[in-house]
């Protein structure tokens, strides 16, 4: 199914958040039109509440009057709804595996970074084993590929968009080398591909901005 001139698309999020920002370039990598609205999460507005009644929270993508929550799920009904530029491998094996390898991702990897980024000196130095560990475990699944989807951008990718992006950031507040050219080449230099392709550099928050957010953020 191609997006059309009536299809009514529509995203509620949060611009520093890296969940909301998957939403965001899956919709430019596929090229549908669709309208943001930016989410005061201390202040949730009615529609928010309305779309997304369990977990009150962001993102939410409304298409057509129906609502999708939760970033990997509206990943995946984006991808089968506009077919162009397929996030997901032809073959069922390696569509587990990207399944896999996302929810590793929110479950494992990501709120281990996040730990050791925000943890206090008692607790950091596991934190940051635990956290190059997991790295460890990404890198090892990328190999040599230029991209976890291959030659492409695909779901993984874009589910990484907090490796590639937002790690880079919250390790210089911390004042940590977590992702680094010399821990882990591989890694940094698939960083280095995704933010500068064209689509995902257009569809990234501005660093100084989100530099200036979490650094508030880590001032409270």
């Amino acid at each position: 199914m191609d997006s059309s001139d009536n299809e009514q698309v529509r995203l509620l999020g949060k611009w520093a958040s890296p969940f909301s920002n998957r939403v965001d370039l899956a919709l430019k990598l596929k090229g549908v039109p669709y309208k943001y609205s930016e989410e005061d999460l201390a202040n949730k507005s009615v529609d928010l509440l309305n779309y997304n009644p369990v977990h009150k929270k962001v993102p939410v993508l409304v298409h057509n009057g129906n609502s999708i929550a939760e970033s990997l799920v509206i990943l995946q009904y984006i991808d089968e709804v506009w077919n162009n530029h397929p996030f997901l491998p032809q073959e069922p094996y390696q569509r587990a595996l990207a399944r896999f390898w996302c929810k590793t991702l929110d479950d494992k990897i990501l709120p281990t970074i996040w730990s050791a980024c925000w943890s206090d000196e008692k607790g950091c130095e596991k934190a940051v084993e635990e956290a190059l560990e997991a790295l460890k475990i990404l890198q090892d699944e990328l190999k040599d590929k230029k991209f976890f989807g291959g030659e492409t951008i695909g779901l993984v990718d874009i589910a990484a968009n907090f490796i590639g992006y937002w790690v880079s950031i919250l390790q210089e507040i911390a004042g940590l080398e977590l992702l680094t050219i010399e821990k882990f080449p591989k890694l940094y230099k698939w960083s280095e591909e995704y933010i500068n392709h064209p689509v995902i550099k257009e569809g990234l928050p501005p660093r100084d901005k989100l530099f200036a957010f979490f650094k508030a953020s880590a001032k409270k």
